[in-house]
């Protein structure tokens, strides 16, 4: 059945509502960043590029490297703006936008997130790079779809009762990275854990500044969580949507994360220019293979 045009929005030129992109405009494997700047900065290493285009927080630059063909897209921040890229970029390739309607053979995106964190644990350097295995979403998305098949209740629950949540919050949901891909990016200098995925910047992340928090020791639970030996290891703002809605959706999404703080030693990078750069030319370098 044709989707009508309040579901499928199409812009005059035929392309998504927001990302203003037509099919052809998109790789099979997707770089994410969170800042619409940090898109040229992964594309200056291509050795060619072919597509350019932007709307609003949303640009766009698909080229080749080494013979892959890769798109980067910035996607803003939180899972708010999560939901619209990931659903887009599926439309792309998974809806027929001639009839409206979804195709029988769906094609499977690889969807790698490059992104800055904070570390909590105080073991884990400022500059170092961490792949998030699993995520912990403190945000509400994977509420409004269902979901349940790709949660972990017995996790939620325990991270629950731990921090003694509040119920006036969205109930936290675990979901996992993808095995396959994300062993492309093992090495001996890429740590691993979990991550949390927040809904703000300064409140949610323990931040004070004149407003007074909640919880004020959330920080320190979030710390001393530990369920069979699942520790926090660092708090960003997108993972949980990205996988939450790439298992839903059929695709495979690893989340990179360049350490730039670590809110248990009060650190932050000297450099974040050199170490987010460093994180690019890695994640570039395993995903061709060169």
């Amino acid at each position: 059945m044709p989707l009508g045009p309040s579901e499928l929005i199409l812009n005059a030129d035929g392309s998504i509502y927001h990302l203003h992109l037509i099919p052809e405009d998109l790789a099979n494997t997707i770089i994410t960043v969170g800042d619409p700047n940090r898109v040229a900065k992964v594309s200056s290493y291509f050795d060619t590029l072919e597509i350019i285009k932007a709307n609003r927080e949303f640009t766009t630059h698909t080229g080749i490297l080494s013979g892959n063909r890769i798109t980067v897209v910035s996607t803003g921040i939180g899972t708010d703006n999560i939901d619209i890229v990931l659903n887009e970029l599926d439309a792309l390739v998974n809806i027929d936008f001639g009839s409206r309607e979804v195709k029988h053979d769906k094609k499977q995106l690889d969807i790698v997130r490059i992104g800055t964190a904070g570390a909590i644990q105080p073991q884990i350097p400022v500059d170092s790079f961490l792949t998030s295995e699993y995520a912990l979403g403190f945000d509400n998305l994977m509420h409004f779809y269902l979901s349940d098949a790709i949660q972990n209740p017995e996790v939620q629950e325990a991270f629950i009762a731990h921090m003694q949540w509040s119920q006036h919050k969205s109930t936290p949901y675990f979901v996992e990275c993808d095995r396959v891909l994300a062993q492309k990016f093992k090495s001996h200098t890429m740590l691993s854990g979990l991550t949390a995925t927040n809904v703000g910047f300064y409140g949610p992340q323990g931040r004070t500044l004149r407003l007074k928090p909640q919880d004020e020791q959330l920080n320190s639970k979030l710390t001393s969580f530990n369920h069979k030996g699942l520790q926090i290891a660092n708090l960003e703002m997108e993972t949980s949507g990205i996988y939450g809605l790439s298992k839903l959706l059929g695709h495979r999404a690893v989340s990179l994360n360049c350490i730039l703080a670590n809110r248990s030693t009060g650190e932050f990078s000297k450099d974040p220019d050199k170490a987010v750069d460093g994180l690019i030319r890695y994640a570039l370098e395993k995903l061709t293979g060169v």
